[in-house]
């Protein structure tokens, strides 16, 4: 079964009640007109459609914060496959409570589930290729750990987590630098960096052109070069200059821009090490769960 670092619950916490709180769950007025306050029930979580399953957290916060009261059973780990039908998890407890946690559940679980699902297709797209996908910053905001778990379990890789872990210079942080100067700029940059009190997770720099990414490896201590919307060609130019000069597992080469499901595996056949894909975060659909109430009293 495909092993993620866990999630902060701490964090999950806060992100469930902040979302209860927006849902209004401690005043759902039709449930309280509807239902008897001392109605036990019994809730189905089920996938409508197949994808990949995220979300276990989900259920141990759940038995963490209401138990004894409420207990969430699930055959599930992060990472398995769902079929439409497959049922996710079993919820006993008030029936109240269970109808007003619905519909958070639920976005939780659809969210993590999208992403993960989104992101397996690219992973499988890639097998065999060598190349690994990565996500991107392009996540909800508020909800930057959690798309980033949904993406490992999908099988992905996490790039950066924001803008204080890691180095990526980007092409607006050259301007007006002349390609001939970008060398020492480099240079300028992982001096500076050397002296800050932690070291960054690494250091990136992005490329638009191949005479951009020659400048780039005259320097030493770059740990990835991103090729930003190479054509497949200068993509495979690139990863031979690096065998050339005997980078290859030194440097990183990492693709980015444009990346969707019908280009990505000719992406990743250039030899390129990571491919960037903003997608399987910003654009990842929801899959498809309802919950159903299996039983509850006459």
């Amino acid at each position: 079964m495909l092993e993620v670092s866990r999630l902060d619950q701490a964090q999950l916490l806060q992100s469930w009640e902040a979302a209860l709180k927006e849902d209004g769950a401690d005043d759902d007025i039709t449930s309280q007109l509807a239902i008897d306050e001392r109605a036990m029930g019994t809730a189905r979580i089920m996938a409508k459609s197949a994808g990949v399953f995220a979300g276990r957290p989900m259920f141990d916060l759940l038995n963490e914060t209401y138990g004894p009261r409420l207990t969430v059973l699930s055959p599930l780990e992060d990472g398995a496959s769902l079929q439409a039908g497959t049922v996710v998890a079993r919820l006993n407890g008030p029936l109240r409570l269970l109808l007003s946690i619905e519909r958070t559940l639920l976005n939780f679980l659809q969210r993590l589930c999208g992403v993960a699902t989104h992101t397996r297709r690219y992973v499988d797209a890639v097998a065999g290729t060598g190349a690994s996908i990565f996500d991107t910053r392009k996540t909800i905001p508020g909800w930057r750990k959690l798309d980033k778990y949904a993406v490992r379990c999908g099988g992905g890789r996490n790039y950066r987590l924001g803008l204080h872990d890691a180095i990526l210079v980007k092409d607006n942080h050259f301007a007006g630098v002349e390609t001939r100067r970008i060398a020492a700029k480099v240079f300028e940059i992982l001096t500076a960096a050397s002296e800050l009190p932690t070291r960054p997770e690494f250091i990136e720099i992005e490329v638009d052109t191949l005479e951009q990414f020659d400048e780039v490896l005259k320097v030493v201590g770059v740990d990835v070069i991103l090729l930003d919307n190479f054509t497949l060609e200068q993509m495979r130019e690139a990863v031979a200059r690096c065998r050339v000069l005997g980078l290859s597992g030194k440097v990183a080469l990492e693709a980015s821009g444009g990346v969707d499901l019908q280009s990505v595996r000719a992406i990743a056949q250039t030899g390129v090490d990571r491919i960037a894909v903003g997608a399987i975060t910003h654009s990842a659909p929801a899959l498809d769960l309802n919950m159903e109430i299996e039983a509850a009293p006459p």
